[in-house]
């Protein structure tokens, strides 16, 4: 049996909340329009004798009929229970004497049926606005489950995104930096500077939603510096910061994996390679290129563990819903990639 959450008592307060003012609204108008007690009262006994059956249905409806019933697709059971639940709650009308009503008065009678119609389609919309806001609620709770799903999914790629500081990447780094000692000492100590802060920021500073889009740039600034040590002088790199202002906030890791892919794919050992980043900032919108030699890794070769830009781009859907734009092509030899983020603040 489901227990009964603060949720379930704060709706029930609110509907109990909303009959209570459809029952009092008329008899305040009433009060302030005659001024006197006495009508005011009056209107209420009438509002609770002609509102008492819809209430029931009502509160019937939405706790038993429509969850059980309606919600589990029993329609026939569904519609003869709120038959019968009208019929019993309104008992009161069906107990006519129409012995009262004069034999030659049609017109009585056509009055008594058409009132009588207009009570049971009263009712039949009671029962609609339960349906219609059961299904409301249901669709609200399914999106906020897919929502909550949806962050879980960005979670995990953002814990799969810090795997970019691999053992791997750590190994070829290290080892970069120990031939380095022996060639440019002041270098390598500047290396594992940035090292240490490259995993330090991966590790302690991207657990938050939102970080500085400064801190962002450094990381991908010594990102880049390491990933340089691993290849030879016919890579250049070139890349272009704009100032950013301090305020300015993004999710953490967003562009790595686009700088990763350039590296893995935009770099060959024996032929010239050229690798081109940038970051500008304009009001409310971030804007990240990169441009690159075009030599394709083939099957075999599994070096490099981003998440790709299919996943890149699905960690935007997510993050930016309709407020980003992605623009990519490949000629001549060069593969080239621009991200707007719109809405930054």
């Amino acid at each position: 049996m489901k227990r009964i959450s603060r949720k379930d008592i704060i709706l029930l307060a609110i509907q109990v909340a909303a009959w209570t003012i459809v029952l009092l609204l008329p008899v305040l108008a009433v009060f302030f329009f005659s001024q006197k007690w006495e009508n005011a009262t009056a209107t209420f006994s009438m509002l609770i004798y002609m509102l008492r059956a819809p209430i029931v249905v009502y509160f019937v409806n939405f706790y038993v009929l429509e969850p059980f019933l309606w919600q589990r697709r029993r329609r026939g059971l569904f519609v003869l229970c709120n038959f019968l639940l009208v019929c019993m709650a309104n008992y009161w009308i069906f107990m006519v004497d129409f012995s009262h009503f004069p034999s030659h008065d049609d017109m009585a009678y056509i009055g008594f049926f058409m009132g009588y119609f207009v009570y049971w389609l009263f009712h039949i919309a009671i029962i609609a606005l339960v349906v219609g806001l059961r299904n409301y609620m249901r669709s609200q709770r399914l999106k906020e489950e897919l929502k909550e799903q949806q962050q879980k999914h960005t979670e995990a790629e953002l814990a799969w995104l810090k795997n970019q500081i691999n053992p791997h990447f750590l190994f070829n780094t290290l080892n970069n930096i120990s031939s380095l000692v022996q060639i440019d000492a002041d270098e390598a100590q500047e290396s594992i500077a940035k090292l240490s802060d490259l995993l330090r920021y991966a590790m302690y500073e991207t657990d938050k939603p939102l970080v500085p889009l400064k801190g962002e740039v450094e990381f991908m600034q010594n990102y880049i510096d390491l990933m340089r040590l691993r290849h030879n002088d016919k890579l250049q790199v070139t890349t272009e910061w704009s100032e950013v202002p301090s305020q300015t906030t993004i999710p953490p890791l967003l562009f790595v994996s686009l700088i990763e892919n350039a590296f893995k794919h935009g770099v060959s050992s024996s032929r010239p390679s050229r690798i081109d980043i940038s970051l500008k900032t304009l009001p409310s919108a971030v804007t990240f290129e990169c441009s690159n030699t075009n030599y394709p890794k083939d099957d075999q070769n599994r070096s490099g563990s981003g998440i790709g830009l299919e996943n890149t781009r699905r960690r935007l859907d997510l993050l930016f819903p309709k407020q980003y734009t992605w623009e990519q092509s490949l000629q001549d030899n060069i593969y080239h990639i621009r991200i707007t983020l719109k809405e930054i603040k």
